[in-house]
């Protein structure tokens, strides 16, 4: 079909039909309609005037991972096309871009980060481009770090996408060498320092129309972390991953893996709902939530979850930046029953709010 041709409204643009069912669930309990532009098809005709309405963009980093890797070049187009005749897009092609490269994300929270004067900080990370100079890289950025721990991550994530811990560049080695190499999407491979936490959980703040509405603790106890609806990814050093995978199928034995909390992208949905909680500490006021609203503005990011650490040497560590967000479903549920404002009811009051306005 021709997107030109659909009738006004709120629109949720995405390529995952299994996160849009919290969403639709609120929309329901506000009695407020919407409909979806799903990204695996259609077209536009670029010489028609697009359909009035509210765009919401949920575009994701890993669709590729779904058999919807063309999905974020469709999305470009169509964002560009709604762009250019000023209709109400959130979140849209400039975010989109953040969304599909780590390496932007760090690069522009940094600067932003010494040009305001924060102490807050990223983590020291290499981009290696390819597979041929990944072990030498490797080896001069742990000398760097004093041959400490690192771990790997793709520049195009989501859902922990070749996020794994190294305790040593001999560890590296051999997973480069093995079968078990993931090599990126696009090709970027990133080496970030293992930053260790103070306590086991990192902090997940989730902001609706650029302002903050609640912080998430989420346990990393076990070194695992819960990533998206359908998938979650355990953060094991090399040795313990080998060792999982001679266990036999009967699964009647099983050696010990060594796990230990460490960065990841998108701890956002679901699983055991008590590794989720709120963080009542962290409101609007704190300056971590100042400083990431004032990021969000100058970058014109309306819905995100944007993940820190807070490490044993006292840093606030910012890693992530998940421009797709989802909820999890257990916390939000506890949040409406104690008469609280769930995020994705707030989301679709602020998706209303815009659609009035035009």
């Amino acid at each position: 079909m021709l997107y030109d041709s659909l009738p006004q409204g709120i629109y949720i643009i995405h390529e995952n039909p299994e996160w849009i069912p919290p969403f639709k669930e609120a929309f329901d309990r506000a009695g407020v309609s919407f409909s979806e532009i799903l990204l695996t098809q259609g077209g536009i005709s670029l010489d028609s005037i697009p359909p009035q309405g509210v765009f919401w963009s949920r575009l994701s980093a890993s669709s590729h991972t779904r058999d919807n890797a063309f999905s974020k070049e469709y999305g470009r187009a169509l964002l560009a096309w709604l762009e250019s005749y000023g209709r109400c897009v959130i979140n849209g092609s400039s975010v989109l871009e953040l969304e599909v490269s780590k390496v932007k994300q760090a690069l522009l929270l940094e600067s932003f980060f010494k040009a305001k004067g924060y102490e807050f900080k990223t983590p020291q990370t290499l981009a290696v481009f390819g597979k041929t100079d990944l072990i030498n890289a490797a080896r001069n950025f742990t000398k760097k770090l004093g041959n400490k721990p690192f771990i790997t991550k793709h520049n195009q994530g989501g859902k922990g996408l070749g996020v794994r811990l190294f305790e040593n560049i001999e560890e590296f080695r051999d997973y480069v060498e093995s079968s078990e190499l993931e090599l990126p999407i696009d090709g970027i491979t990133l080496l970030q320092e293992y930053v260790e936490s103070r306590e086991a959980f990192i902090t997940r703040c989730e902001f609706i129309g650029g302002k903050f509405h609640y912080a998430v603790r989420v346990d990393t106890s076990n070194g695992a972390f819960e990533l998206c609806p359908a998938d979650a990814c355990q953060i094991d050093s090399l040795d313990s991953k080998l060792a999982d995978s001679k266990v036999d199928s009967s699964g009647d034995s099983k050696a010990e893996s060594t796990k230990r909390p460490a960065l990841a992208g998108a701890a956002c949905e679901v699983g055991a709902g008590d590794k989720f909680s709120l963080r009542k500490e962290i409101d609007s006021k704190s300056p971590i939530v100042r400083c990431l609203e004032q990021f969000l503005a100058v970058h014109n990011i309306a819905v995100a979850g944007i993940e820190f650490i807070e490490s044993v040497s006292g840093d606030i560590v910012v890693y992530d930046i998940n421009t797709n967000t989802n909820y999890n479903s257990t916390l939000e549920s506890k949040i409406r029953q104690s008469g609280g404002v769930a995020a994705a009811d707030r989301l679709v009051s602020f998706l209303k709010e815009q659609f009035d306005k035009q």
